[in-house]
């Protein structure tokens, strides 16, 4: 996996993958007083939610459960001294389908938490990851 960062102004960079996607990330104000983009920690954070994100609906799908949507909301808490570390992530798993089995939900959420999240498996050397799950049911009115 390779990446490369460019600098473009200020404290703001451009991050193009490996695959050729692009994201402006860093703490350049605009002219409306907002970041042009997440800081490298931001991205950070939404790597390990996006990590998770995907084996739990990949975990679900291939047990055949009828999922038609995942949301994670994280929550996190980093070090007051430098490097700044993460300390705490709350990670809020809302997953929508129709007649999800709960234990099977649980079962995908752990598994990412403690197999396959390489995301999650760097942050957990710093920082507390806590989970916790809602299943929505589609069917219900």
């Amino acid at each position: 996996m390779k990446a490369r960062i460019q600098w473009l102004q200020d404290r703001a960079f451009t991050g193009i993958s490996g695959s050729g996607h692009a994201v402006v990330m860093g703490r350049t104000t605009g002219p409306e007083g907002r970041s042009i983009g997440p800081s490298p920690m931001e991205m950070v954070l939404m790597g390990v939610g996006g990590c998770t994100a995907f084996d739990v609906i990949h975990i679900l799908e291939k047990s055949r459960e009828p999922v038609e949507g995942c949301v994670v909301e994280l929550d996190s808490e980093r070090a007051e001294t430098d490097p700044q570390v993460f300390t705490r992530v709350h990670m809020r798993f809302a997953v929508t389908g129709r007649g999800l089995d709960a234990a099977k939900v649980e079962r995908a959420v752990k598994l990412s938490a403690e197999t396959y999240c390489s995301a999650s498996a760097m942050i957990e050397k710093t920082a507390e990851i806590t989970h916790e799950i809602e299943i929505i049911d589609s069917t219900a009115p």
